[in-house]
């Protein structure tokens, strides 16, 4: 299985994925050591990211997650993936891109193998988180803009939410119970 943790900037993927991968003993991939220096540049002048600036991000973190499920292994996997299109190039790859043709529209919503751990959050509960954190090169006045282009994901898109205000504890004891689930449930 491959969980992506995914949420807003400030939202605590990385706290979370580091707990869940000590205590699963699962390799974390964290999505903010791929980026780019320029991405990063931008970031921390809090110039706003453009499509053409995730696109390639987006598909590192692809080849990523394809490394981990031929390989049969369990991962984790620390991201944004704000939007649904997003989403779809972390399971599909270039085959999501719009330009792709119409069978891009056809490709499935979620694959069997692959879990969004979403957490989400009140806006004013992240903003004091972004104000108070330091070393990071994503500041508290783009928190706005992540905000405004979020599509939560939907239940097709095999997730399970996670609320912020829970300690990491108790998110990753629920975690661990879906992994269980999900490893009991017959796969399609």
């Amino acid at each position: 299985m491959i969980f992506i943790i995914m949420g807003v900037s400030g939202c605590g993927k990385s706290a979370l994925g580091a707990f869940l991968s000590e205590k699963l003993g699962w390799p974390l991939h964290e999505g903010d050591r791929l980026n780019t220096k320029g991405k990063i540049e931008k970031m921390d002048r809090s110039e706003k990211l453009k499509e053409q600036d995730r696109l390639p991000w987006l598909l590192k973190l692809h080849e990523v997650i394809e490394r981990e499920r031929s390989s049969g292994s369990d991962a984790l996997v620390a991201c944004s993936a704000l939007k649904r299109l997003y989403r779809q190039i972390l399971l599909h790859g270039s085959k999501a891109f719009p330009s792709s043709g119409p069978d891009q529209d056809g490709l499935p919503a979620s694959s069997p193998d692959v879990c969004f751990l979403f957490l989400y959050g009140d806006y004013n509960l992240i903003q004091q988180r972004m104000v108070v954190r330091r070393g990071h090169y994503m500041k508290a006045d783009l928190l706005r803009s992540q905000f405004d282009v979020l599509e939560p994901p939907l239940d097709k898109e095999n997730m399970l939410p996670l609320d912020i205000r829970r300690s990491i504890t108790d998110m990753a004891m629920e975690v661990e119970k879906h992994i269980v689930s999900l490893k009991s449930s017959p796969r399609p």
